[in-house]
């Protein structure tokens, strides 16, 4: 079995969903190709690479260079970022394949089998692939690819497409992202109004590797930028450890965080539905909770 990855990477660096990925692809026993755009001097743990150089990013000439590579592919994996979910259905469409979006799982079953959640969330399915598949990986399901991989064969790109990138907004310095972070702190209504999201970003700063989080209805309201939102409509999450705070628990809000290793909710309403998902639940007032609850984070990092 043969499967191209696609690798994004920055600063040198492949990202950790494209290191996933890789990871993904390698556990089925695939012979492993590592495609990616202007990475010359990237090393990445792949049988081969392949890297497509050119001047401005274009998603649909791109996925037509990654298209032209994939004759002899099963399958072709990308991580589930902005980048990933831009190029894979593109992808699919040249090559008039199945397309799988979000997988949590992936194995070989006599032919690629992949597990995603589906309608929200409410059921988990697995689906086998009958042919050439392409499919988007959620980040933290799968081990990291390690070591280092073959000198990168450099390609010339195929050109602009209808689309180039022209301009990136960059996010604030030194702010982790929700769908990177391994330690989420997500902040509700319950909190009672944006002066007390200090709290939920006092906790998430104690730990040293987390992100702070929003639910809708707290974007929606202006209390948070959009960036932080989790769920359906938002961004989906699959960290080691998901703590809601304040949060009720709506279906759109926990079918972007419902895979997460484990789940914690703060809520002073008891009958509150996100009880029903979490591994631990907290019944009290956050204002009362989170100072405590900080500071003992505090002294369990510093200990450690």
């Amino acid at each position: 079995m043969n499967i191209l990855v696609f690798v994004d990477h920055k600063d040198g660096q492949a990202g950790r969903a494209s290191l996933e990925a890789l990871g993904a692809a390698a556990a089925t026993g695939a012979t492993v190709t590592a495609v990616s755009r202007n990475g010359d001097a990237l090393s990445v743990p792949a049988a081969k690479h392949v890297t497509f150089n050119s001047d401005a990013y274009s998603p649909d000439a791109l996925a037509r260079d990654i298209a032209g590579l994939a004759a002899d592919a099963d399958a072709i994996f990308f991580g589930a970022t902005g980048t990933g979910r831009d190029l894979a259905p593109r992808v699919a469409g040249a090559l008039d394949c199945a397309m799988f979006s979000d997988c949590t799982a992936v194995e070989d079953a006599g032919g690629l089998v992949f597990t995603r959640p589906t309608l929200a969330g409410k059921l988990i399915t697995r689906v086998k692939a009958s042919g050439k598949a392409v499919a988007t990986l959620r980040r933290n399901n799968f081990p990291a690819a390690e070591g280092d991989g073959a000198a990168a064969e450099a390609q010339a790109g195929s050109g602009d497409g209808l689309a180039v990138l022209t301009e990136i907004a960059a996010k604030v310095a030194g702010k982790l992202d929700v769908s990177e972070a391994p330690v989420i702190v997500s902040g509700g209504r319950g909190l009672g109004g944006p002066e007390h999201f200090h709290l939920v970003e006092e906790l998430a700063a104690a730990f040293g590797n987390a992100a702070v989080g929003a639910s809708r209805a707290v974007v929606d309201a202006g209390w948070r930028p959009h960036g932080e939102q989790v769920g359906q409509t938002g961004k989906t999450v699959s960290p080691q450890l998901y703590i809601a705070v304040g949060i009720s628990g709506a279906i759109q809000h926990v079918a972007g965080m419902k895979t997460a290793k484990v789940i914690v909710a703060i809520n002073k309403d008891p009958e509150a539905p996100i009880f029903k998902l979490a591994d631990y639940g907290l019944v009290g007032d956050a204002h009362e909770v989170l100072p405590a609850l900080t500071e003992a984070i505090k002294g369990a990092v510093a200990n450690a």
